[in-house]
């Protein structure tokens, strides 16, 4: 087999495929963060059995080891932990910012607008029932509101990050060993950080959503040396494209989804544990795991991909990967700023087209902007594109 391994990323370079990814993922979360446009049955959850979520996890473990793996690569230091746990910190208040943007734009499409349907859906209920308790939890994280609770669970994976990334870089196996062990885990146990004053745990369990992360920080290690964490495998690629292709078709046929929810239905019979074959998003269920790690190796591979990522015509969505944080921010305000425009003025689709390609306009500028008046740290002084 050729060795597809090339020269070790050298230290604050990038990879254009991770925000080329990244980007990508950007626009399909703020198109499906925008329900009932005809845009939305364009993104990958509606060919597949994994979403953009998936992939902006676990690109975020790989961005995690490229930045902060060199600062620990002799030894876990308090420099180095605290540059993470600094950026932990500052997810923390960019979710509390978008939440309380969040609550003033479901407030104001109340007030003003006729809106009031928002406060029914997506976690509102207790801003009006128990406002004291809503406001303790959604300072504590403990109440987070739908489509506004990503950035808490990817905070907490910060928090480990140090230790997580040292382990990858002394111990590979161990690494990968600790990570499914804990996916399973909180699968079989339900293990997961608690809501208030809703009960149950997060949507997105931390506990579960680490082993992206960690796959990612795996990821990001290798591609630091110029090796692949996964080797190009070509008996690897038939199963992982046929199963592609049948969640595909899977994703599409309402009568092969009952047929198959029977089935997964007559297996919990005999005991086997629900995250092993149901589709549960927040313990990142054996099917959806599955389907990411399929179509990950697939996109991984070193043909054609890489040349599509570094392309100049893809610039745009490369610009927005750069400024990631900052984009999913303006991205998640701007989607319930859009959701209060159709609960408030129910149209079709010229303002959908209005509202979903103009919002991602304003967030290509204004990454555009940042990066002309600040460019990334890390970017080239000449671009060649």
């Amino acid at each position: 087999m050729a060795d597809h391994t090339h020269a070790p990323l050298p230290s604050g370079a990038r990879d254009p495929r991770l925000d080329f990814f990244r980007g990508v993922s950007l626009v399909m979360i703020y198109m499906n963060h925008v329900p009932g446009t005809i845009y939305e049955n364009f993104t990958s959850r509606n060919y597949g059995l994994s979403d953009a979520a998936e992939g902006f996890v676990f690109m975020s473990g790989c961005a995690a080891a490229l930045a902060y793996g060199p600062k620990i690569k002799d030894g876990l230091n308090w420099p180095g932990i605290r540059k993470c746990w600094g950026r932990a910190w500052l997810l923390y208040l960019v979710h509390i910012f978008i939440s309380a943007w969040a609550i003033a734009i479901a407030s104001g499409a109340t007030l003003w607008f006729g809106g009031g349907e928002m406060l029914k859906h997506n976690a509102f209920a207790p801003l009006t029932e128990t406002p004291l308790a809503f406001l303790v939890g959604i300072a504590t994280l403990g109440h987070q509101l739908g489509y506004v609770n990503i950035l808490p669970m990817y905070a907490v994976l910060l928090l480990w990050a140090p230790f997580l990334i040292r382990l990858g870089q002394k111990k590979p196996m161990g690494l990968l060993a600790f990570t499914v062990g804990l996916w399973a885990f909180a699968g079989w146990s339900g293990l997961d950080l608690p809501n208030y004053p809703f009960d149950g745990g997060w949507f997105f369990n931390p506990f579960s959503w680490q082993l992206l992360f960690s796959l990612g920080i795996l990821t990001g290690l290798f591609l630091r040396r110029g090796e692949r964490f996964v080797p190009v495998w070509k008996w690897m690629m038939v199963p992982a494209v046929i199963w592609l292709a049948f969640s595909a078709f899977w994703a599409q046929s309402p009568d092969l989804q009952a047929k198959f929810g029977h089935v997964i239905w007559q297996i919990l019979q005999y005991g086997v544990p629900r995250f092993i074959v149901d589709f549960d998003k927040t313990y990142v269920s054996g099917p959806r795991l599955s389907h990411f790690l399929a179509l990950g190796y697939m996109l991984s591979l070193p043909w054609l991909i890489p040349a599509i990522a570094a392309s100049r015509w893809v610039k745009p969505i490369r610009t927005m990967g750069k400024q990631g944080l900052q984009v999913f921010a303006l991205g998640t305000v701007l989607a319930i700023f859009s959701q209060a425009v159709k609960a408030s003025h129910p149209a079709g689709f010229w303002q959908d087209s209005v509202l979903i390609l103009g919002g991602l306009t304003v967030q290509w500028a204004f990454a555009a902007v940042r990066e002309y008046i600040k460019p990334h740290p890390t970017a080239p002084k000449a671009a060649n594109d």
